[in-house]
């Protein structure tokens, strides 16, 4: 016998329809290399999201399609996770810093059809085009003027693709089963290898990632994604917060421990992911500068195993409460976070430090039976 409640896909547009539905004015910030700021919300992001789906949908995009991304972290590119998703596509998100011969392979493999890139890859994309057979369409992240600037002129901008495109747009009702990304890995012999993540795996993810004993992400938090969006979609963490209703805030490419704090302090930020050499270069301007941290109060930190000594340094110096995880892009990412039981809680500092020093357990729904 079948239940008859909630039958409703779970599908990466519901997260947005949700959020611009819910939260509809809650921030969305992004930070330029110059330190300029670029605010949005919850509502222009449907719009926006909406655009950039009709748009790709007018040049024959469509169901199954891989369109890759070239970027760092900022309100573009998470449109692009949106919009290309939700419209039933893939949407390949390529990490630059692997060697040119690997994005040409990766971009061969995956067959993109389209490539949306950031204008400080405009030399790498020169590189790729004449290498690259399967893709039709290369597009900066930009607006029209910038082509000129950065010696980009005869590739469409990102603006003057979305220019004129409805804002109105009916997300199909997808199998949750459909792939919505796709990113390829690098920590293995060989070729990279490429990893599909399905609507349904997505979702999932953002509820458990959100949950009290993994990174307890609500509305009342400012989420930033310093992880990049091409390393395993920053951990799920702009699905996990945009579900929540977060203020959300995009570190982009400068990620040194001045710009964090800065980033950090000028937001409001309560939370933030990375690698612990991103953390280590955050703390030691902290300690170089005299300065502590205001609003920030959880730390993710996975990528590598986090060292003890800046454990303890974010947590006993500055009030940083560590969130020590481990995951694969195998494992959509989040696998395991490490957290004390109530039974340990009791236990001497070294013991409970020495406990949190490992991977923890899986977060719910992030293992098989």
């Amino acid at each position: 016998m079948l239940g008859l409640m909630m039958q409703t896909p779970l599908l990466l547009s519901s997260i947005l329809m949700h959020a611009a539905r819910s939260f509809p004015d809650v921030e969305i910030v992004s930070r330029h290399p110059d330190k300029r700021d670029h605010i949005t919300s919850y509502s222009g992001l449907r719009r926006r999201s909406s655009q950039l789906a009709n748009s790709l949908g007018s040049i024959g995009i469509k169901p199954g399609d891989r369109v890759a991304t070239l970027a760092w972290n900022s309100y573009r590119h998470l449109e692009l996770h949106f919009g290309i998703s939700g419209l039933g596509a893939v949407c390949h998100t390529i990490n630059p810093r692997l060697f040119a011969e690997q994005i040409i392979y990766v971009i061969n493999h995956a067959e993109d059809v389209v490539v949306f890139f950031d204008l400080a890859f405009i030399d790498l994309i020169h590189t790729l085009m004449p290498r690259c057979p399967s893709v039709e369409l290369w597009i900066y992240l930009g607006e029209p003027v910038d082509a000129k600037i950065v010696g980009a002129s005869g590739f469409p901008s990102y603006e003057g693709f979305l220019s004129g495109c409805s804002e109105a747009y009916a997300w199909p009702e997808l199998d949750e089963n459909t792939a919505c990304g796709l990113c390829y890995t690098s920590g293995t012999t060989g070729n990279p290898k490429g990893v599909l993540y399905s609507h349904r795996s997505a979702v999932l993810h953002s509820y458990s990632a959100a949950l009290p004993d993994a990174c307890r992400i609500s509305l009342d938090d400012t989420v930033a994604l310093v992880a990049p969006m091409f390393h395993a979609m920053s951990w799920g963490m702009p699905y996990c917060a945009t579900a929540m209703g977060s203020k959300l805030v995009m570190a982009g490419p400068k990620i040194d421990g001045e710009s964090l704090h800065r980033l950090f302090e000028d937001n409001g930020v309560t939370f933030a992911n990375g690698v612990p050499t991103v953390w280590l270069g955050y703390v030691q301007y902290l300690q170089s500068a005299g300065v502590k941290p205001t609003t920030l109060n959880r730390a993710l930190i996975g990528g590598t195993a986090c060292p003890a000594s800046l454990m303890e340094t974010l947590q006993d110096g500055y009030g940083v409460e560590v969130l020590h995880g481990w995951g694969m892009t195998e494992t959509s990412p989040i696998g395991t976070i490490s957290k004390s039981l109530r039974k340990h809680r009791a236990s001497s500092r070294a013991e409970r430090r020495s406990r949190q020093i490992r991977q923890g357990r899986a977060v719910f729904n992030r293992h098989s039976r």
